[in-house]
C-alpha cells in the first residue's frame, strides 16, 4: 500500500517556531510531528510513503 503526506505548508499559525524549522519537523513529545504520521501509516500496513514538502525543504 502507498500513501502521500502533504507537508508543504508554511505553518503560519505556529510562527515564530516555523520561521526556521518546517512544521513537520517541530518536536512534540520527543519526536518530530511527521514521525507520528509515518509510524501510524506503517502500523496500517503502508510500505511506500511520498512526502510533499516545500517550505524550508532544503
Amino acid at each position: 500500500m502507498r500513501a502521500m503526506i502533504l507537508a508543504a505548508g508554511r505553518g503560519e499559525r505556529m510562527r515564530p517556531l516555523t520561521d526556521t524549522v518546517p512544521k513537520p519537523l517541530l518536536m512534540v513529545g520527543g519526536k518530530p510531528l511527521i514521525q507520528y504520521h509515518i509510524e501510524r501509516l506503517a502500523q496500517a500496513g503502508v510500505r511506500d510513503i511520498v512526502i510533499n514538502h516545500a517550505h524550508l525543504g532544503a
